[in-house]
């Protein structure tokens, strides 16, 4: 049995640059019935924790470090006893949010993560983050993107600790890679495939 992927949509404020904006965040939880892992712990600690339920919590990864991806990661790790991962390059963004409370596992390039029977890569894909990555789940067909690649194009770079250029290297090299037929759960909004953005990037602004 491979693992079910499951969507919780938690509301908040994302923070940055002196600015706010109230935003929808997509929480993924992967797994069986037994475990999981949550992907982004946005905003709300008791509506991942209830969509949870009687799972053991394997981790809890954030694919970057910005408010709205974990404000609700050190809660939930109390509630569950779960560790924290994120890559180091995202310690600077991370530390804005929670500065008394470090990451329990750093990501890498290249890691799995395993639960419910189910593999999942880490690719490091900087740009939208330092330190931002996504997770492929090949058994599945699913990449989780995170911030780096939406429907209709690459996250937003005008804030700091982002870059353009960045941004689509990492989407070119790393993603566009995988199948066409690559199913993209998204950190906001609605899902896509690996084949669409490649073919809708060609009308992507050129850095």
């Amino acid at each position: 049995m491979t693992a079910i992927v499951q969507n919780v949509v938690t509301s908040g404020v994302f923070e940055l640059d002196g600015g706010s904006w109230e935003v929808d965040n997509n929480v993924w939880l992967v797994g069986d019935d037994t475990e999981v892992i949550v992907i982004d712990a946005a905003h709300n600690a008791e509506a991942i924790a209830d969509a949870i339920g009687g799972r053991k919590l394997k981790a809890i990864v954030s694919t970057h470090g910005h408010n709205d991806h974990i404000n609700a990661a050190p809660k939930l790790a109390k509630l569950t006893g779960a560790p924290i991962f994120l890559h180091p390059e995202d310690r600077v963004v991370w530390d804005l949010t929670h500065p008394d409370r470090a990451p329990d596992e750093d990501l890498a390039d290249g890691q799995l993560l395993t639960v419910a029977g189910t593999e999942f890569q880490v690719i490091h894909t900087p740009g939208h983050a330092p330190g931002a990555v996504c997770l492929y789940a090949k058994q599945l067909g699913v990449l989780f993107s995170g911030d780096t690649l939406f429907n209709g194009g690459p996250g937003a770079t005008g804030r700091s600790y982002s870059d353009y250029p960045t941004i689509l290297k990492s989407i070119q090299e790393k993603l566009f890679v995988l199948p066409d037929v690559t199913q993209v759960r998204t950190g906001h909004g609605e899902g896509t495939t690996i084949g669409a953005e490649k073919t809708g990037s060609s009308a992507w602004e050129k850095p």
